[in-house]
């Protein structure tokens, strides 16, 4: 059995109360008091979205998800292996129902940030049905996304350099959680949902009859609604995929996960205050899940990589999903919220600042090595010499398609350039709208 040691941090409290220091500061918690780490980092990107931003300069295009796509990855693509051995021959014609489309631009100096938008021609008319939209007005991005259908990402061009800093702000955010204490919405939305017509997670689910109508497939307005605020994917073209597909290649990120009315035991919230745990009920659904991958898979018949949890409740490792933090949605665009993922000596941070629920205006910092313990975070090698093979491994999955072995889940000679996303990267769940802004890329200011 492994053993698990809590993660390096940097935690700054409310101005109002004295500051404390847990651990081993951080490398790079050098900032002022109010939370502010960049001082021996260098800025060499910035996008502030004071010029207009119109996602019509780019056509949609028909994306066939074969192997000549350029969004082609593995076996759990949108039309991957996976799929073809859970669901069987059913999975094929539930595939064939809808068209895929895209739209991809890229923005900002030197083209080093891109758009990613999906939606799906359920009526194959050549036209996406209610696709989602990117555009930038007053400095500001905003991400709308009217149907789950759909996905919308800003993402790095490029791979990220061997160490960075990047960070992005936050000024408005509806996509679920309770607002004003209900998850039902006066205007008629669940947790974010629009209320018309059904909303499934057709036709990508990880198991069970694939032949039922869409309608009858499960749910996702009173499952879960949610928003990527920054995460670090594994490979080189991060857009919109399957819920299946996105849990199997990210490295570390911060998100939300607003489950509607949830009472069960899958996830809690760390009140930062008492640092005591609490019920999921406790909180507005508004959390910040901030979780580094490992090689341990989270399910036993499902894809998906297992959650390494750090908090001011303590470690987890698997288990109920911990929010670190809980958002106040109501206080945007007047307050903002910061989020930044560093990767620096041979770790990554994640860091999250602004006015929280029980603490006030705090930034919270949490660091763990690409190896503690015995523990590594998924696929953090960017070239293969950082990496020896040793969490090497093949995952199995039987169906009604038959068996499917991927073998070489993360081969010695293997390597995973960094990408961060912002955004939606689900085309199977998740829709409402969010307004993003300052997007930078730091380096190390010694270098």
């Amino acid at each position: 059995m492994r053993a698990f040691a809590r993660s390096t941090l940097t935690l700054v409290l409310p101005l109002l109360l004295p500051a404390v220091l847990c651990a081993t500061p951080a490398r790079a918690g050098t900032g002022a008091d109010q939370g502010d780490h960049r001082g021996d980092w260098r800025l060499i990107r910035a996008e502030s979205f004071d010029k207009a931003l119109d996602d019509r300069r780019a056509p949609w295009f028909l994306d066939d998800d074969g192997p000549s796509s350029p969004y082609n990855v593995d076996v759990y693509d949108n039309d991957g292996a996976f799929f073809e051995t859970v669901g069987g021959p059913a999975f094929r014609e539930q595939l064939a129902t809808f068209d895929t489309y895209r739209r991809s631009f890229g923005f900002g100096t030197h083209g080093w940030l891109t758009a990613e938008l999906a939606a799906r021609d359920s009526d194959r008319d050549g036209k996406p049905d209610a696709p989602p939209t990117l555009t930038a007005r007053n400095g500001v991005a905003h991400l709308n996304e009217p149907s789950h259908h759909g996905g919308v990402l800003i993402r790095s061009t490029r791979p990220l350099p061997a160490e960075y800093r990047v960070e992005m702000t936050l000024r408005g955010l509806d996509f679920g959680g309770q607002r004003d204490g209900s998850w039902d919405y006066p205007d008629g939305r669940v947790n974010g949902y629009s209320p018309e017509g059904c909303k499934t997670n057709h036709p990508w689910a990880p198991g069970g009859d694939f032949a039922r109508p869409e309608c009858s497939w499960a749910d996702v307005r009173t499952d879960s609604n949610g928003f990527y605020y920054l995460g670090i994917m594994d490979y080189a073209r991060p857009a919109p995929h399957n819920n299946v597909f996105i849990h199997t290649h990210r490295k570390v990120a911060m998100d939300s996960y607003n489950r509607y009315k949830y009472t069960g035991t899958g996830l809690r919230v760390c009140n930062p205050a008492t640092g005591q745990y609490e019920p999921y009920p406790a909180s507005t659904g508004n959390g910040v899940n901030a979780i580094f991958m490992t090689d341990d898979r989270r399910y036993a018949t499902q894809p998906g990589t297992e959650y390494l949890m750090h908090s001011e409740c303590g470690f987890a490792k698997g288990g109920a999903i911990v929010s670190q933090v809980d958002l106040r949605p109501e206080l945007l665009p007047r307050e903002s919220y910061r989020f930044a993922i560093e990767r620096r000596d041979g770790a990554y941070t994640m860091e999250m600042s602004g006015v929280f629920a029980h603490v006030g205006q705090a930034t919270y910092r949490y660091t763990r090595p690409f190896v503690q313990d015995g523990e590594p975070i998924w696929h953090y090698n960017q070239k293969p010499e950082e990496y020896d093979g040793a969490f090497n491994g093949a995952w199995t999955w039987t169906g009604a398609g038959g068996t499917l072995v991927d073998q070489d889940v993360w081969p010695a000679g293997s390597a995973y350039p960094d990408h961060f996303i912002i955004g939606d990267p689900h085309m199977n769940f998740y829709e409402g709208d969010a307004q993003v802004d300052d997007v930078r890329l730091y380096v190390p200011s010694t270098r």
